[in-house]
């Protein structure tokens, strides 16, 4: 039997990439119930206001919204609840020491399942001021006229 090597993406924070420069991305699992994984399997997962925090060596996620799964009835959980990341000491010691010193942020960016197991993908971000996001702004809009004349120019 061949293992699937596939991985799908559940939810997307993009406000993440709009308020934060994204420095480095990591990997970590997700302590969830049976309930939450069916439910982020029909894709009912929001990311839009969470963030992460490191507590005694165990790294949470907080404000991750995951569906109550219609059929689960009682086995249901807080929707909001507090989720653990499973990600190794060492590297968990490094964001620390990261996050501390140059007073950066954790931010989930996307959960996605990969061979069959709920993954999210963090960020270690710097926010963003508000002339920041207008240069962005600016410079996407630069790109797509651009790109706008050049499909002109081909015709």
């Amino acid at each position: 039997m061949a293992e699937k090597n596939t991985s799908s993406t559940v939810a997307q924070n993009k406000k993440a990439y709009h308020d934060y420069f994204v420095l480095e991305t990591y990997e970590a699992g997700i302590e969830l119930v049976g309930t939450e994984v069916k439910s982020l399997r029909q894709g009912k997962c929001n990311l839009k206001d969470s963030w992460c925090n490191i507590d005694n060596g165990e790294i949470f996620v907080n404000g991750m919204h995951i569906s109550p799964y219609e059929h689960g009835n009682i086995f249901n959980r807080d929707p909001m609840r507090t989720r653990k990341l499973l990600m190794h000491k060492k590297e968990i010691m490094r964001l620390f020491g990261t996050i501390k010193q140059d007073g950066l942020t954790l931010i989930p960016l996307s959960v996605y399942f990969k061979k069959g197991r709920a993954k999210v993908q963090l960020g270690l971000c710097k926010g963003k001021k508000l002339y920041d996001k207008r240069d962005v702004a600016a410079k996407k809009e630069a790109q797509r006229n651009i790109e706008r004349g050049m499909k002109e120019r081909q015709r």
